[in-house]
């Protein structure tokens, strides 16, 4: 009997729509949340640990016979990993993704600002430079497939414009993008010197009337046109020992036209198409070149 002056709370039960069955007979490859920001921790050549915030997107897969997924529990699965993401524990929140949400494939995205600090070619003055950095991982069961994005601007210096003008020659911001997977840790500040060393020249957040002589006359000693960009960050991928496929993609944004130029190389293509089937299940046992 409750005590006197007590009223017994009734037990209110709520209609669980997402468990419903669906009767269209469709699976989703992907449903949950994107947009999500959150701290997270990445390593850093120069510092040991970089702290950033992260725009993330969660997702897993939705069998046909479920009429949707249970939202809260994707930020329930961030959240128990700590009030920060560390790189290290991707393949952890992808494999409890798959147990909270009752799922054969997890995937997880993470987008961040990344800083290095640079000094300036002839003064040397030192100043902050962001990076975009991107993970993209999924799982398949015991299965995971990991893959790192960097995205670079560079100064382009049009090589038929020098050799055709009497003065100078035209040239622009382009946007270069090197995506890899690798065997063993590949410092993210690597892929941006390895970048930055192929275009006509690299850009600096601070720049005196020095330096900036300096990185236009480097610029115009050294022009290359978008396709010599991608293949000059392609040389230098072939050569590092620990990167095992990579897509390198370079945009111009023209200074004279109004459209740009685009240029492209993926190593190992192949590697890329299987790693797609990962999403279906099983076939996601093909990528035998994981991170």
């Amino acid at each position: 009997m409750p005590p006197i002056g007590k009223k017994k709370s009734a037990v209110v039960k709520l209609d669980d729509k997402q468990s419903e069955r669906d009767t269209r007979e469709l699976r989703i490859d992907k449903v949950g949340v994107r947009g999500l920001r959150f701290p997270i921790q990445v390593r850093d050549r120069a510092h040991s640990v970089q702290n950033t915030v992260a725009t993330l997107g969660m997702f897993v897969d939705l069998p046909k016979e479920f009429k949707g997924t249970h939202m809260s529990r994707f930020v329930e699965v961030l959240n128990a990993h700590g009030a920060v993401i560390q790189v290290e524990n991707i393949t952890d929140i992808l494999h409890e993704l798959q147990k909270k949400l009752f799922s054969a494939t997890s995937h997880l995205e993470i987008e961040f600002p990344y800083f290095m600090s640079k000094k300036s070619p002839v003064t040397r003055r030192e100043s902050l430079m962001d990076y975009l950095v991107r993970f993209d991982a999924a799982g398949c069961g015991a299965e995971t497939d990991f893959v790192m994005t960097v995205k670079v601007n560079v100064t382009t210096l049009c090589p038929c414009s020098k050799a055709i003008s009497k003065y100078g020659a035209h040239n622009q911001r382009g946007e270069v993008s090197v995506a890899v997977r690798f065997k063993k840790i590949v410092w993210i500040e690597e892929i941006i010197e390895m970048i930055e060393a192929s275009g006509s020249s690299e850009l600096y957040a601070l720049l005196k009337r020095l330096d900036e002589k300096a990185v236009t006359e480097r610029a115009y000693e050294n022009p290359v046109f978008v396709e010599d960009l991608v293949r000059n960050v392609a040389l230098r991928l072939n050569a590092h020992p620990l990167v095992t496929w990579y897509k390198v993609e370079a945009e111009n944004c023209e200074s004279i036209h109004n459209h740009n130029a685009y240029a492209c190389i993926e190593s190992r293509p192949e590697i890329r198409i299987r790693m797609a089937k990962l999403p279906r299940g099983a076939e996601g046992k093909a990528a035998g070149e994981k991170s």
